[in-house]
């Protein structure tokens, strides 16, 4: 270890501020893969990353060299201000959800100067001395300087699922990587125990990171991010063969290439949903921005659509049904009084542990009045979920004695007497079967047990797990947590929301039927752990459905459980914030911990609760179904009269004999129809929306475009009709009444499928309100402005604008009667 210590240029008190300074330099962030953050410039070039603009672009440079200024003038201009527009709200998006993320950093306790401090795990260096406790992440690969009942859970790295015992042996060089126990890898988390260790390798240089860019992973797609991407690759083979299909056809007509192909290239465009990625930013952010004012932070934006599909919650009782406060209720000796002696033990028990702070010891020292000056902690093997019970050496006057507490069972397992009263012990077996009846009993009554026993050790100063045997039982911890006052309604409210509410605890059977009762959990179906074990998969995922409380689980069974209940197709939710909660975490759709949780459960999780509260877990489920709502109004906005204008634009392009909009024309619609769109974020969602789980649908979406955009094509045509009757022969003005009705209707229109409702009874945000009013002042006066002439647009008889006006109205209220009609037939 020395060798280490000075190959590595530090010591076991750590590096100095200076030096750590130095060496992040040198190696870099401790990170797998840089971190993304809002760049300025990355997020400005990303907004021309579409091939459509790209090739719109160079289609623009083409037409500046054939000596038409103008128009390329135009077309740059208007690509320029769409893509500034779209820069402007994602980066505002991203550095609002890096600062949300910032609220929820994972640190790691380091040696600095000789002190201990917490530093964000991505600062750690080759040469820290990390100090580890129960819960932690590992931030680097490490060698151990000191361990004490050091148990780590390598499945990340390893696949075994068992704990390993690490120690401060020295090792061969060729020792296979999962059995160097003296060693401790990234990505791994520890179960038990405590020790500190030297960061040897962080980053990249790490095993994990070595694997990680072997394999290139990364995270699974949601739900929501796989329907986009159908959605997207469905409007791109339309778009597609409508652009080959119109720049054909024109060119078969013998109309200019060059004005064929901007033609076709600019319906390309507004077939484009060219916003749809900012869109979804600005979406998910202003999502994850109103979630945090009600302390619900969100880790992964595309996690928000999960919350809000959620159907099912899984969790456990601690803190989420309960106050999450456990309190001392009573100490019972052998014949049901109180002892002091009992009170004595456990308070140096919980007093003297060095392991994972725990709300138990919280509860007994808080009552504890004892003066523990006289007694001297000298060894202790920490808790760990197989023996499920925790042990300390203390001395006095130079006798050592061992003094255990744990769940009942496993105390009672250690245990040859049975403490009756002072210098009385009977053999345990005498009394057992009477201890587990005044178990059951006090259990039925809501209160969590545990044991507690002793052992005198002489002047042993060391103990190890193997010496917990022939032990004294001495009495009952009864402890008790509160129900939360308003839990009952809060379920209801959940309820009413379409999510369900399972329990899965590790408390015995008797505990959680009561508390299921006292929150209307009424005729609950409960399931055990050993039932569980003795279940193969295919008989759970049959029976999973049916069970509302899973009591008695072990750990490593929680995963099984969330996995069955996925494979009968529900999105499930699973709440935890334990060390062993992190691969039930990760299998969850939408894995959510509490800001005071593990490390290790913090890390695993898609969103961390400020506060342990299923009050703020139901408003976050609120904020994920708003944000899924306004979401697809976009979507449903692109695929309705955007796409229904494009369409009869371009079938209008085939019978007349001119282009029924220039170019630059369409590209100027497209952006205009795009400001009200800009605004969905903060649009107003109706009740109805976020009473239901909603899930992404493409065929749902298919029948809208087909039946909406079908709609909006027969008024297109109508106006093509009118103005061809009003303005024969005048083609400047028939583009510029094309225009007009095209912008306003497109505009006017998404107040009426914002909703479900008939418009005059949702009302929109009142930001989308002033964006729709002021984009048709402007549309109706742009042909009056000295800017309509470079656009090839002149002014209108009033006579024509009044047609116009009627041909929208009656377009609106007819979408208004399919729109009713529409989701009377089709389900979503």
């Amino acid at each position: 270890m020395p060798e280490m210590l000075q190959r590595l240029q530090t010591t076991d008190e750590g590096l100095s501020s200076l030096e750590s300074s130095k060496r992040l330099k040198k190696y870099g962030a401790n990170l797998l893969k840089p971190k993304k953050s809002s760049n300025t410039l990355t997020i400005l070039l990303s907004q021309f990353k579409s091939p459509i603009t790209l090739i719109l672009l160079f289609a623009a440079g083409l037409s500046f060299f054939l000596g038409d200024v103008t128009d390329t003038v135009i077309i740059v201009t208007i690509i320029l201000i769409s893509s500034l527009l779209g820069f402007w709200q994602e980066k505002g998006a991203a550095d609002a959800f890096e600062k949300l993320l910032s609220a929820v950093e994972v640190k790691a306790a380091v040696l600095r100067d000789g002190k201990e401090e917490e530093i964000p795990i991505e600062q750690i260096v080759p040469g820290d001395v990390i100090i580890f406790n129960a819960g932690d992440i590992v931030p680097a690969d490490c060698l151990i300087l000191e361990s004490k009942g050091l148990f780590v859970n390598e499945a990340t790295l390893t696949g075994e699922t068992y704990p390993v015992e690490k120690s401060t042996k020295t090792l061969n060089a060729e020792t296979p990587l999962a059995q160097r126990t003296n060693s401790l890898w990234m990505g791994t988390s520890v179960e038990s125990g405590s020790g500190k260790a030297l960061a040897v390798a962080t980053g990249k240089k790490t095993e994990f990171g070595k694997i990680s860019e072997e394999l290139k992973t990364s995270a699974p797609e949601t739900e929501f991010e796989k329907g986009v991407a159908k959605f997207g690759h469905f409007l791109m083979e339309v778009t597609l063969l409508m652009v080959i299909a119109i720049f054909a056809i024109n060119v078969y007509l013998h109309r200019p290439i060059l004005e064929s192909f901007l033609f076709s290239l600019a319906i390309a465009v507004g077939l484009t949903p060219q916003l749809l990625p900012a869109i979804i930013s600005v979406n998910l952010s202003h999502g994850a921005r109103e979630m945090a004012q009600n302390k619900v932070i969100v880790k992964r934006l595309a996690s928000i659509e999960n919350l809000g599909s959620m159907n099912l919650l899984c969790s456990d009782k601690t803190g989420t049904l309960t106050e999450g406060e456990l309190q001392l209720h009573s100490i019972l000796d052998m014949k049901g009084g109180k002892n002091e002696k009992i009170f004595l033990y456990a308070s140096l028990n919980a007093y003297f542990q060095k392991g994972f702070k725990n709300p138990i010891d919280r509860a007994i020292l808080a009552q504890s009045k004892f003066d523990m000056s006289e007694y001297k902690r000298l060894d202790e093997v920490p808790y760990d979920f197989t023996r499920r019970r925790l042990s300390v050496l203390v001395s006095k006057n130079n006798n050592s004695l061992m003094i255990t507490k744990g769940a009942l069972s496993n105390i009672l397992e250690i245990c040859t007497l049975a403490e009756m009263e002072p210098g009385k012990t009977v053999e345990i077996s005498e009394v057992k079967e009477q201890i587990e009846q005044q178990f059951k009993e006090l259990s039925e009554k809501e209160f969590r047990i545990l044991g507690i026993a002793y052992r005198d050790m002489n002047q042993q100063t060391t103990i190890e797990k193997e010496q917990e045997n022939g032990m004294t039982f001495l009495g009952l911890l009864l402890f008790f947590d509160p129900l939360k006052p308003d839990i009952a309604k809060t379920i209801e409210n959940m309820e009413q929301l379409g999510i369900s509410l399972k329990i899965i605890t590790g408390d015995n059977k008797l505990v959680a039927a009561r508390i299921s009762r006292d929150v209307g959990l009424k005729d609950s179906e409960i399931l055990t752990g050993s039932e569980i074990a003795r279940m193969s998969s295919e008989a759970l995922i049959r029976k999973v459905n049916d069970i509302d409380i899973f009591a008695e689980v072990e750990p490593n069974q929680k995963e099984r459980i969330i996995l069955a209940l996925k494979k009968r197709g529900n999105v499930v939710g699973y709440m935890g914030d334990g060390i062993n909660d992190a691969s039930a975490l990760h299998a969850a759709d939408v894995g959510i911990s509490v800001d005071s949780a593990a490390d290790v459960a913090k890390e695993a999780a898609d969103i961390v609760l400020m506060e342990k509260s299923l009050d703020a877990l139901v408003e976050g489920v609120k904020g994920g179904r708003k944000t899924f709502a306004n979401t697809l109004k976009y979507v449903f906005m692109a695929t309705s009269a955007n796409f229904g204008n494009m369409f009869s634009m371009a079938g209008a392009s085939l019978f007349l004999p001119f282009l029924p909009l220039l170019p630059t024309q369409i590209l100027l619609t497209n952006l205009l129809t795009d400001f009200p769109e800009m605004t969905i974020a903060t649009d107003t969602v109706d009740k109805e929306l976020v009473e239901e789980p909603h899930r992404w649908d493409i065929n749902f979406i298919r029948k809208f475009m087909m039946t909406f955009g079908f709609t909006s094509s027969v008024f297109d045509y109508l106006t093509f009709g009118a103005l061809l009757l009003l303005l024969p022969g005048m083609i400047e003005q028939f583009r510029t009444g094309w225009f007009i009705e095209s912008v306003i209707s497109a505009s006017l229109i998404v107040l009426v499928i914002r909703s479900r409702k008939p418009f005059f009874r949702s009302r929109p945000g009142k930001y989308l309100l002033v964006a729709t009013a002021l984009i048709v002042v402007l549309t109706l006066g742009f042909p009056l402005t000295p800017f309509a002439a470079p656009f090839g647009f002149k002014p209108l008889p009033i006579k024509v604008i009044l047609i116009i006006g009627a041909i929208i109205g009656f377009y609106i209220f007819t979408a208004e009667t399919i729109k009713r009609i529409f989701y009377k037939k089709v389900k979503f």
